[in-house]
């Protein structure tokens, strides 16, 4: 068994102790000692890093109590080494997990939901619930739970005997009976969990819930806290800036000038796509057939205008084939008529011009790779 320093000390950063073993595994090396700051993997939290000595830390897991730190080099067994944990990383960790018990706490209490999942992850922390809430409910859990950060309120983890145990309430995904470590968050919540937590809780600083969305029958919550949130308030506001300095409005007003600039660009787009088709009609009436075949080439006709140009050749041939793009990058087409079945000419047409695509008896679209002479000599050679 290894003595877990972080179940009584969650701010030992620094720590001496005795290699016990160290054996090669997978390219690294499984170092055990006597005792260890490192937080192995569990509880929906990733394990510490850091370094023994000069051998950096990679990984941490734990088996039936015993602790194996993952190195880069090996350590050899019997020599005492000193721990060091990466702080910066396991006190941003702390400050989530903290924060996630209070509004977990508070959720339960509230609303009677339960935690049925939670993860730490490299870009926020999520938590899944057995029910739904709505944004106003979620935004008082959000004051209510910084409230509990203002207070600063003491955190305190324990082990009750098995018969305390039986007479406390407290939250838990899993039925448990014995080695119960309770975290307990004065006034908010109780809960069973292995992971180190802030001392007091005005150390987290700032509990953020993102977002949300609907989630096997329950919500998933996206939230931040401590220096996470401070980094990613930081973000936004840089680019909440950067867009309100590019439209030249005050930054309480950046999301409806966006609104307004997409409902005019939309209104753009609506006349260029109209104006495209027009194009596309006037050139498809200045078009002759050979063979019974339309061939023609753009460098940049769009797939509404292609079209277009397709349905207003067929009355002029049989067959009407259109691409658009360049040899380079390849070709957008559509070949349509109102008198072949183009389910019989798909195969050899996608093979004669390195394409694929598909459609119906009318109507073909694809994307084809060949050079344009290359598709030209297969169309010249084509016969109705």
């Amino acid at each position: 068994m290894t003595e877990r320093i972080f179940d009584a000390d969650s701010h030992a950063a620094v720590f001496e102790a005795k290699v016990l073993s160290c054996q090669p595994q997978d390219g690294r090396f499984a170092v055990i000692l006597d005792r260890t700051a490192f937080f192995p993997l569990g509880g929906g939290q990733q394990p510490d890093t850091g370094t023994l000595n000069t051998a950096h830390v990679l990984d941490v897991r734990e088996t039936q109590r015993v602790i194996t730190h993952f190195t880069d080099t090996p350590l050899q067994p019997g020599i005492r080494v000193q721990g060091a944990v990466d702080w910066p990383q396991r006190f941003r960790r702390m400050q989530n997990h903290t924060g996630e018990h209070i509004v977990s706490g508070l959720i339960h209490k509230l609303y009677g939901l339960e935690n049925v999942g939670f993860h730490m992850g490299s870009t926020d922390v999520t938590i899944d619930f057995s029910g739904e809430l709505t944004r106003a409910q979620l935004n008082e859990v959000e004051s209510l739970a910084n409230e509990a950060v203002w207070r600063n309120v003491a955190v305190t983890t324990w082990y009750p005997d098995p018969q305390k145990l039986a007479g406390i309430s407290y939250r838990s995904k899993l039925e448990l009976t014995e080695n119960v470590r309770i975290v307990t968050i004065e006034g908010y919540d109780d809960c069973a969990c292995c992971a180190p937590h802030v001392a007091r809780t005005g150390e987290i600083g700032i509990i953020k819930l993102l977002d949300f969305i609907r989630y096997k029958g329950g919500i998933r919550v996206h939230m931040l806290c401590g220096a996470d949130a401070l980094d990613d308030y930081r973000c936004k506001f840089e680019n909440v800036r950067s867009i309100s300095n590019a439209l030249s409005v005050q930054q309480s007003d950046a999301a409806k000038a966006v609104q307004n600039l997409n409902a005019q660009l939309a209104d753009i787009q609506h006349k260029l796509t109209a104006m495209g088709r027009a194009w596309a009609r006037e050139l498809a009436a200045h078009m002759q057939a050979k063979n019974g075949i339309i061939l023609f080439f753009s460098a940049s006709m769009d797939t509404d205008a292609l079209r277009e140009f397709v349905n207003s050749c067929l009355n002029q041939c049989q067959l009407c084939a259109a691409f658009s793009g360049c040899d380079a990058q390849g070709w957008n087409y559509i070949a349509a008529s109102t008198t072949i079945d183009l389910r019989t000419l798909a195969n050899s047409l996608n093979e004669g011009i390195d394409g694929k695509g598909g459609g119906n008896a009318r109507m073909l679209q694809g994307r084809a790779s060949a050079t344009q002479l290359k598709i030209q000599n297969y169309f010249s050679t084509y016969t109705l």
